[in-house]
């Protein structure tokens, strides 16, 4: 099935794409930077090209299964992003000093992760607004 033209869900879901790529670039640099000392850090930096992938070929090619695969890669996005938001807290307790507010600025962002998962909700919005 072809998309008969550039409708708003089919902008949103570029758009969700393109932003993953982006956030993809983000994530690898500050997770590298980290030297991977977790392995959950791979999970966004591995996720972010194949959802950049998957929504970019559904994009061009209005496929059910595509559809689908979008979906589950959208659900487990917001998931992800909402398990980074729980590493990233605990990354800044863990500092000398706690929750204070520098551990907040110069430790792992803890907003990032939320931005994971709202581009993730985006791509679903995108898909079964109506």
């Amino acid at each position: 099935m072809y998309w008969d033209a550039w409708s708003l869900d089919r902008l949103l879901i570029l758009f969700v794409s393109a932003a993953f790529a982006m956030i993809g670039i983000q994530v690898t640099m500050f997770h590298y930077r980290q030297n991977f000392h977790h392995k959950s850090m791979w999970v966004p930096v591995v996720s972010a090209p194949v959802f950049f992938a998957t929504g970019l070929a559904l994009t061009f090619y209005n496929a059910n299964w595509l559809r689908l695969l979008f979906v589950v890669f959208m659900v487990l996005g917001a998931i992800d992003g909402l398990v980074g938001v729980y590493f990233h807290a605990k990354g800044v307790g863990v500092r000398v000093g706690g929750y204070a507010m520098r551990n907040f600025l110069i430790g792992p962002p803890v907003v990032l992760p939320f931005l994971f998962t709202a581009i993730s909700a985006l791509g679903l919005l995108a898909v079964y607004w109506r």
